[in-house]
């Protein structure tokens, strides 16, 4: 048995005709026939009643008409994965990222991948950075955008972008209208962080120099879920808090937004991906259209891949 067989199983089981179901598979009628023949012959049952005027599916053949369609719709999806394997701009990319980066960054480059790699599609899944890496080592995952620095040599991470936190106030806080935030200011604040697991977390406590253990009160039991939560208790006059610049624009009524002229008040986001993925050209292609399409509130980097790269790098110079 083969798919072809199958094929004309299919092709005979819709069109009822012998002579009709031969031109759809654009073979002769004694071909077809003898084919379906040695079908039911290698199954043992007889898939047709054969009249000199019909031809009728016996019962076990509408019992295995749908699962000859699963398998020729598998085989033929098959190849089409194949396809896109050789291209590696066309098929399914499944890319990850951060939640503190994901609502405010894909907005900005989904249409422009779309306008310029129409055949490449993203599938996106949103989650925590462990859990992201976990995925993409588990091959879960192709490819994440993350904001946390990659020593896995298993892994490569090409450097996007730089994106600087903006400290978010009440309305009514006193350092609104300070000409100049200092870091004494910052280590005054009743800080607001995002639950245990995100990477702005740590990032926000490192910038306003804040020990875990000497949180207290009520700030140190809010932990929001996402960044729009956060601001909101921010708007509600429940403390402060760091926001990086893409998700300025979630800065509702009652918050305002200052910048922060500290050298560390930022963070870098990187594209990551395993470094045997054959697709490289398909996360080049991605990072560039990011890179194209960020606005002036960020700085765009070029760097090359970072350490995890290396054996990628040797391998490609020593076929060169």
């Amino acid at each position: 048995m083969n798919l072809r067989d199958l094929k004309y199983f299919i092709a005979l089981a819709e069109t009822r005709h012998f002579g009709q179901a031969a031109r759809r598979s654009f073979v002769t009628q004694p071909t077809l026939s003898g084919q379906i023949k040695k079908l039911e012959e290698e199954l043992g049952v007889a898939l047709f009643e054969r009249t000199k005027k019909t031809v009728a599916l016996t019962a076990i053949g509408e019992a295995l008409l749908p699962h000859a369609r699963r398998t020729v719709e598998e085989a033929e999806a098959l190849v089409r994965l194949a396809h896109a394997g050789r291209e590696p701009l066309a098929g399914p990319l499944r890319l990850g990222a951060i939640p503190t980066l994901s609502p405010y960054l894909m907005p900005l480059v989904l249409a422009p991948l779309q306008r310029r790699h129409p055949q490449l599609k993203l599938v996106l899944t949103e989650e925590l950075t462990g859990r992201l890496l976990e995925r993409l080592r588990h091959h879960e995952l192709d490819a994440a955008l993350i904001a946390t620095p990659i020593k896995d040599p298993e892994l490569t991470a090409r450097a996007l972008f730089e994106e600087p936190f903006w400290l978010a106030l009440p309305c009514r806080h006193p350092l609104c209208t300070q000409d100049t935030i200092e870091r004494r200011d910052l280590a005054r604040l009743e800080l607001l962080l995002l639950a245990e697991g995100h990477c702005l977390t740590e990032q926000a406590m490192k910038v306003c120099r804040m020990d875990a253990s000497a949180r207290s009160g009520a700030q140190a039991d809010l932990r929001a879920a996402s960044l729009d939560t956060l601001l909101q208790l921010v708007g509600a006059g429940m403390g402060a808090t760091l926001v990086p610049a893409l998700a300025l624009r979630s800065v509702g009524t009652g918050v305002v937004a200052r910048p922060l002229e500290l050298r560390d008040a930022r963070r870098r986001v990187v594209l990551v991906w395993r470094t045997s993925f054959p697709r490289t050209e398909a996360i080049e292609a991605i990072a560039e259209v990011i890179r194209a399409n960020l606005p002036n509130t960020v700085r765009a980097l070029g760097a090359g891949p970072q350490r995890g790269a290396r054996r990628q790098a040797e391998a490609r110079a020593a076929h060169s």
